[in-house]
């Protein structure tokens, strides 16, 4: 399974493929264990997440390289993006200035604020939404799930976030097994459906919630 395909991250860091000589263990290390915060992270495992982030961080420090850095800190704000987390991605800012412009257009996506120059610079599977086509039918076309997410998270966060769309997010979490995420977007479809009035709808909803987070 994929858990970071927002950068790409497994391409970034891992460039020894097929017959090239063997990656640095920096690079292995980093990417197993971004792979790690991620699945950490949307499973709502918080001990293990920081620990595991940091660690990777580390592996990426250690080559001086500003770049791989923010790919780092955009991976943390991408997972917390689609499991509707808004928070700034100071991480990322810290480093902007000494970061590609691919990462910049990226941070400024996830922000919600990306130039319409910019959007080209984003991974293909995010363009479509960044260039304003964001309904239902575009995120549904993203076959992976995490992007999929991110990508809903960001219409979320622009209140560009239809009832089809959020009804897809909880899908593709729930899909996934991803417990953070999946509680987050069901808890607005709830507050949403108790806000147009529709409360057997919204105590659904809410039993969900409460399964989902081991309430017994």
């Amino acid at each position: 399974m994929r858990y970071l395909p927002a950068l790409a991250i497994a391409c970034l860091l891992l460039a020894g493929c097929g017959n090239k000589p063997r990656a640095p263990d920096w690079q292995m290390n980093a990417h197993d264990g971004l792979e790690r915060y991620a699945r950490a992270y949307l499973g709502g495992k918080a001990r293990v997440e920081a620990s595991e982030f940091e660690r990777a961080r580390d592996e990426l420090e250690s080559t001086g390289q500003p770049g791989l850095v923010a790919r780092a800190e955009l991976t943390r704000c991408a997972v917390r993006v689609a499991s509707l987390v808004m928070e700034p991605c100071e991480g990322f800012e810290r480093l902007r200035a000494d970061s590609p412009a691919a990462e910049r257009a990226y941070a400024d996506y996830l922000a919600g604020r990306i130039a319409p120059p910019d959007v080209p610079l984003l991974p293909p599977q995010h363009r479509a939404v960044a260039a304003g086509q964001g309904d239902a039918a575009a995120v549904q076309a993203i076959e992976d799930p995490l992007s999929r997410l991110v990508a809903a998270g960001v219409l979320f966060r622009t209140g560009r976030a239809s009832p089809q769309v959020l009804a897809i997010a909880g899908d593709t979490a729930s899909a996934q097994g991803w417990r953070r995420p999946l509680l987050a977007w069901l808890g607005v479809q709830a507050q949403r459906a108790e806000q147009a009035g529709a409360t057997e709808e919204a105590q659904r909803l809410r039993r969900r919630m409460a399964l989902a987070a081991g309430e017994r």
